[in-house]
C-alpha cells in the first residue's frame, strides 16, 4: 500500500510540496491540495484533455499522471500564463476571437496552444489541429480556436472590443464578459469550490434496467466504515420523493422506493468524508434486487400485453402530440409526386465537458443550493416540494457552467445534496464521475419518424403526413415538449396547405430522454429534407431551388394557421447560399468525374425552422437595473451563461435601452435570492425574451429619470458619478444621486422589464393557434467526401446561412454556428448513445478538432418586430440543418439515402452494397441557374 510522502516541485516557476500518497493524480493535487483549480477534470481517463498542464514543457494529461512522478519537475497551469496581470498573446487571442464560450476546455486549450508555440513559432493548420487534437470542446465548433492561434502567428483582425461606443453596443463585436476569467483560469465552475467541512455524497446506482429491490440493514456498513455519517434512502426524503421540469410533474423519485426503472438510477446516497464514500463498494451495501425484463425498445413497450413501467398508467404511451391543417388525405389525391419513407436516430449524449457537481447547505431554515443550472427557478420550484418548504426558503445559486445544450435543465446533483444537508445540517457536495454523468442523466429523444410528402408538377408542396414516435426513457422529463414541439415544424420551413402530424412520446427502461438542442426538431429535420430531396429529385428540380418555392414567407400561414407577419428569413438564407451551392455541386461532380471508384464527393443542403421560446405557453422574463447613490448601475439578470454569451449579450442591450456606455454596467446574474425569474436558458429564448426584458427595463429607468427632472422623452441621460446630467434641448439639469432616498444597498431607482412573448394555447383540437411569436430561419449545405469501400464520410465544408433577426453580437452568433454544426456533424456521423457500451469519452465519440471543417458563416438578418432590436435566437437553429446537409451530400456522393443516424461506416458501407454499388450519374436534377 502507497503512504504519504513529502512530494517537492515547482508549480509555475514557484516552489510546491505536497504530502500526498505518490499515486494521487496530479490533477487533484493541484486542485484540492494547491488549489489550483484552472485546472479542469471532465474524465480521469485522459480522454477529453481538460485537464492539460505542461510537465517540463510538454503537455500531458495531469489526470493521468501520479503525483509521485513529478518529484524534482517543473508544473506549468493555466494559472502561470498571464506574467505580471497581463494576459499572454494566446489568451489575448483567444478572448479577442471568442474561442472560449462555456470555458471549461479552455485552460486545457491554452495550456496545448503553449505547447504547439514553444516548439514551433509559425504552425500551419494541420500542425495547429494535430497538437491541440488532445483536447476535446463541445461549444466552439473549434474553428474559433484554430482563428485564435492563427492570430498568433499572423494578427488576422478579430476587431473585437471591451467598451463599445455610448449608444453602439448592439451589434458591436463585444468581447466576452468573463472572458479574461474564463483564460487565466479564475472563473468558478461547479466542482471548484465547497465549504471545508461538507461532507461527500455518493450515490449507489442500480445495475439493473428493470428491478424491485429490499434494503437491508446499515448498521454492520457504519460500524466497518466510521467516516460514514448517513446513508439515505427514499424514506429520509422530507417532502415529495418525486421531480419533474413541469410544474404538474413530480414522477422521478429523488432516490428509488422500492423499484428502479432504468439502469443508473439513485438507490441509496453515502454521505461521509471523501476517502469513506468512495472506499464503499457498490457490493457492499445491502440491497437485494430482483431484477425483471426491462422494455428497451418501442415495439417492446407498444406491443400488446407489454407491462406497465408505471402501473398506474394507463399504457406505455406517455403522452401525444397533434396537428392538422387542411384535408391532407384529399390532397395527396391532387399530388403528382409523392415520396415516402422512414427514418430512425438513437440516443445522443449532451457531452458536456464539466460533470454535474454542486453542494448545498442548511441556513437556519433555508436550503442553498450551488451549482450549474440552466434553470435557477425550475430548480427552486421542484426543490421546495422534495424539502418540503415554502418557495422563499429555497435559494439557488448557480455557478459559471461548463456546457448544458439543455442537459443541464433536469435536477441531477440537486435533489441529492439537498436533502442531505437539509437533514444534516452540514454542507454537502457531490461530483458525478463521467460514467455517471453517461449512464444515469438525460440524453436526446430516440426517434422513429415516418413521413409522407406530397407536391405538383410545378413544384409547389400540397400535402404532408409526419408521425414520430420518441422514446422518452423511464420518466416524463421534456417529453411533452418534444411532442408539442414537433407537430408543428413536421413541414419544415416550407409552406404547405393540407397537414396531419402526430407524434407519441414512448416509456421505456432507460435514463430519462431530456432537453437537447433542438427537442426533437433535428430528428424531424432528416425525415422531411430527405423527402424534399426526393421530391425535386423526382420533378428534375434542383434542391435548393425547389425549397426556394416552397420557402415559407411573410404572410403564409403556418400548419397550427399562424400567420407569419414578419422575419421569414429563408429565402435570403437560400439567396446566400446560392454562389456557394453552384459551385461546390460542380466542383463535387467534376470531382467524382475525374475519380473513378473511391473516394466520391457530393454536396447536401438542409433547412430548418425554429419557434424560439416555450410551446404554446406564457415564457416571461422580468430583469432590474438599479441605479445607486454613488453612481453605479447594475444588472440583475437571471438568464444564465452556459457559454452560448447572454452575459455579454443582455449587457450590451441594457446599455443601449438605458443610454450608458456598456463598460459602466456591472452584473449580478442567477441568484434566485438577488434576481427575478428570467426563466430557464433553453429553447433559443434568451436573446429574444430576456433581451426585451433588459431592454424595457432600460427604458423604465430612464423614464423614472426623465419624471425626476421633469423633462420630455426626448431628453438625454448622462450618468456620471453620483450625478445624472439631463439636458432638454438647451437646458440642463444636474440631479445629485446622493440627495435622494436608498434603500439599505444604496439604490435610488430601480428599472423593471417583463417580457412574455404574444403566444396562445391551441384553440381547438387540431392545433391551431401562436404557438411562437417568432421562428428563426437556416439554410446549410454541407460538401462531404464518402470512402465507398470503407463507409466513412468526412466533412469537406460547410456553408451556413441563418436569420436571426439582428445580431447582437456577430461574434457570439458565430460562435452559436459553429457550436451548433459540430453537434450536428457528430448526431449525422459518430455520435450514438449505447447503455453500458459507450459510458464513457473513450468509446462515445465526439467531434475533435480534425473532424470540424471550415465554416463559412452567413448572418441574415431579417428584423422581429417584437425583438429587442429585431433579435430573435440562434441556440438550437445552429444545430438543425447540418445532418440533413450531411446525409444529402452522402446521397449526391453515391447515390444512397441514409435513414438511420449516425451514419457510421458500417452503415453506410451497407447501404452501398444493398444498393449494388455507388450511382456514377449525377444526382438531384439540373444545376442551379442562380434565378429564384
Amino acid at each position: 500500500m502507497s503512504t504519504a510522502a513529502g512530494i517537492s516541485f515547482s508549480v509555475n516557476g514557484t516552489a510546491a510540496s505536497a504530502a500526498v500518497d505518490p499515486i494521487r493524480r496530479l490533477s487533484d493535487v493541484l486542485r484540492d491540495d494547491l488549489g489550483l483549480t484552472g485546472t479542469k477534470v471532465g474524465c480521469e481517463a485522459g480522454d477529453c484533455g481538460a485537464c492539460t498542464v505542461l510537465l517540463d514543457g510538454e503537455q500531458v494529461c495531469s489526470c493521468m499522471v501520479p503525483v509521485g512522478q513529478v518529484a524534482g519537475r517543473e508544473v506549468t497551469t493555466v494559472e502561470g500564463l498571464a506574467k505580471n496581470g497581463s494576459l499572454d498573446a494566446i489568451q489575448r487571442a483567444f478572448h479577442d476571437h471568442g474561442a472560449a464560450q462555456c470555458g471549461i476546455c479552455t485552460p486545457g486549450m491554452l495550456m496545448a496552444a503553449t505547447d504547439l508555440f514553444a516548439h514551433n513559432k509559425t504552425p500551419n493548420e494541420q500542425e495547429m489541429m494535430d497538437a491541440m487534437g488532445g483536447v476535446l470542446c463541445r461549444c466552439t465548433g473549434y474553428r474559433k480556436i484554430i482563428a485564435a492561434l492563427k492570430d498568433v502567428v499572423k494578427p488576422n483582425g478579430a476587431e473585437s472590443v471591451d467598451a463599445p461606443e455610448k449608444g453602439r453596443a448592439v451589434g458591436a463585436r463585444v468581447r466576452g464578459r468573463g472572458g479574461v476569467a474564463l483564460v487565466t483560469g479564475r472563473e468558478i465552475f461547479s466542482a471548484d469550490y465547497a465549504p471545508d467541512d461538507a461532507l461527500w455524497l455518493r450515490a449507489v446506482r442500480s445495475p439493473h434496467h428493470s428491478a424491485t429491490f429490499t434494503l437491508g440493514a446499515f448498521d454492520a456498513l457504519h460500524e466497518k466504515y466510521p467516516g460514514l455519517v448517513r446513508v439515505l434512502t427514499a424514506a429520509d426524503v422530507p417532502g415529495i420523493n418525486g421531480y419533474g421540469v413541469y410544474p404538474d410533474v413530480k414522477d422521478q423519485p429523488v432516490l428509488a422506493d422500492g423499484e428502479v426503472r432504468f439502469r443508473g438510477e439513485a438507490v441509496v446516497a453515502l454521505v461521509g468524508d471523501y476517502e469513506t464514500v468512495f472506499a464503499i463498494r457498490d457490493e457492499d451495501v445491502p440491497i437485494a434486487y430482483a431484477p425483471s425484463e426491462p422494455l428497451l425498445d418501442m415495439d417492446a413497450a407498444l406491443a400488446r400485453g407489454a407491462h406497465r413501467i408505471h402501473p398506474d398508467k394507463p399504457g406505455n404511451i406517455m403522452c401525444r402530440g397533434y396537428c392538422e391543417k387542411g384535408d391532407q388525405e384529399a390532397a395527396f389525391t391532387e399530388c403528382d409526386v409523392v415520396v415516402e419513407d422512414g427514418f430512425e436516430t438513437g440516443y445522443v449524449e449532451h457531452g458536456y465537458l464539466e460533470p454535474d457537481a454542486g453542494w448545498a447547505r442548511r441556513v437556519g431554515d433555508r436550503l442553498e443550493i450551488h451549482g450549474a443550472t440552466q434553470a435557477p427557478y425550475t430548480n427552486l420550484e421542484a426543490l421546495r416540494h422534495v424539502i418540503g418548504v415554502e418557495a422563499d426558503r429555497i435559494r439557488i445559486v448557480p455557478t459559471a457552467i461548463g456546457g448544458g445544450f439543455g442537459g443541464k435543465l433536469d435536477l441531477n446533483f440537486q435533489p441529492l445534496v439537498g436533502v442531505a444537508a437539509w437533514l444534516l445540517g452540514r454542507p454537502v457536495r457531490t461530483v458525478f464521475n463521467r460514467h455517471e454523468v453517461m449512464a444515469a442523466t438525460g440524453k436526446r429523444h430516440p426517434s422513429r419518424i415516418t413521413a409522407k410528402f406530397g407536391c405538383t408538377r410545378d413544384g409547389k408542396l400540397r400535402a404532408v403526413r409526419f408521425h414520430g414516435d420518441f422514446k422518452t426513457g423511464a420518466y416524463v422529463a421534456f417529453g411533452r415538449t418534444v411532442t408539442d414541439r414537433v407537430p408543428i415544424h413536421c413541414t419544415g420551413p416550407y409552406f404547405c396547405p393540407h397537414v396531419k402530424a402526430t407524434t407519441t412520446a414512448v416509456y421505456s427502461n432507460e435514463m430519462p430522454a431530456t432537453a437537447f438542442r433542438g427537442f426533437g426538431t433535428p430528428q424531424m429535420a432528416l425525415a422531411h429534407e430527405a423527402l424534399m430531396d426526393a421530391m425535386a429529385e423526382e420533378l428534375g428540380m434542383d434542391p435548393l431551388e425547389f425549397r426556394y418555392v416552397n420557402a415559407l414567407r411573410k404572410g403564409d400561414l403556418t400548419v397550427t394557421e399562424q400567420r407569419l407577419e414578419a422575419s421569414a428569413g429563408l429565402d435570403q438564407c437560400l439567396d446566400g447560399l446560392r454562389p456557394h451551392w453552384k459551385e461546390w455541386r460542380k466542383e463535387s461532380e467534376d470531382f467524382n468525374a475525374r475519380h473513378d471508384g473511391t473516394p466520391r464527393r457530393g454536396t447536401g443542403i438542409g433547412c430548418m425552422w425554429y419557434g424560439c421560446g416555450n410551446t404554446s405557453m406564457a415564457n416571461p422574463s422580468t430583469i432590474h437595473i438599479r441605479l445607486r447613490r454613488d453612481g453605479s448601475v447594475t444588472v440583475y439578470s437571471g438568464a444564465v451563461d452556459m457559454g452560448q454569451g447572454p452575459n455579454t449579450t443582455i449587457m450590451q442591450m441594457a446599455a443601449d435601452g438605458l443610454g450608458i456606455e456598456m463598460s459602466r454596467l456591472e452584473l449580478v446574474n442567477g441568484d434566485t435570492d438577488l434576481t427575478a425569474d428570467a426563466g430557464k436558458s433553453s429553447a433559443s429564448r434568451v436573446c429574444y425574451v430576456s433581451g426585451n426584458a433588459v431592454k424595457l427595463a432600460g427604458e423604465d429607468l430612464r423614464s423614472q429619470i426623465r419624471r425626476l427632472a421633469n423633462v420630455g422623452a426626448a431628453a438625454e441621460i448622462e450618468f456620471g458619478d453620483a450625478t445624472l446630467m439631463v439636458r432638454d434641448g438647451a437646458a440642463r439639469r444636474e440631479i445629485d444621486l446622493g440627495a435622494l432616498a436608498a434603500d439599505d444597498d444604496g439604490v435610488v431607482l430601480t428599472g423593471e422589464g417583463t417580457f412574455s412573448p404574444p403566444t396562445t394555447m391551441p384553440e381547438n383540437e387540431r392545433g391551431k393557434g401562436v404557438p411562437y411569436a417568432t421562428y428563426a430561419f437556416a439554410a446549410q449545405i454541407a460538401e462531404v467526401e464518402v470512402d465507398v469501400e470503407l463507409g466513412t464520410v468526412r466533412v469537406l465544408r460547410i456553408a451556413a446561412a441563418h436569420d436571426v433577426g439582428k445580431a447582437i453580437n456577430p461574434v457570439i452568433v458565430e460562435g452559436q454556428i459553429h457550436g451548433g454544426i459540430a453537434q450536428g456533424l457528430g448526431m449525422a456521423l459518430m455520435e450514438e448513445y449505447l447503455p453500458g457500451v459507450t459510458e464513457d469519452l473513450h468509446n462515445y465519440l465526439m467531434p475533435t478538432f480534425g473532424d470540424v471543417p471550415e465554416i463559412t458563416s452567413i448572418i441574415v438578418e431579417d428584423p422581429e418586430p417584437s425583438g429587442p432590436w429585431g433579435a430573435k435566437g440562434i441556440g438550437e437553429p445552429a444545430l438543425i440543418p447540418t445532418l440533413p446537409a450531411i446525409f444529402g451530400g452522402i446521397y449526391h456522393a453515391t447515390g444512397v439515402r441514409m435513414k438511420t443516424a449516425p451514419a457510421t461506416p458500417d452503415r453506410v458501407r451497407r447501404a452501398i452494397l444493398d444498393l449494388g454499388g455507388v450511382r456514377t450519374e449525377p444526382s438531384g436534377g439540373r444545376q442551379a441557374d442562380g434565378g429564384g
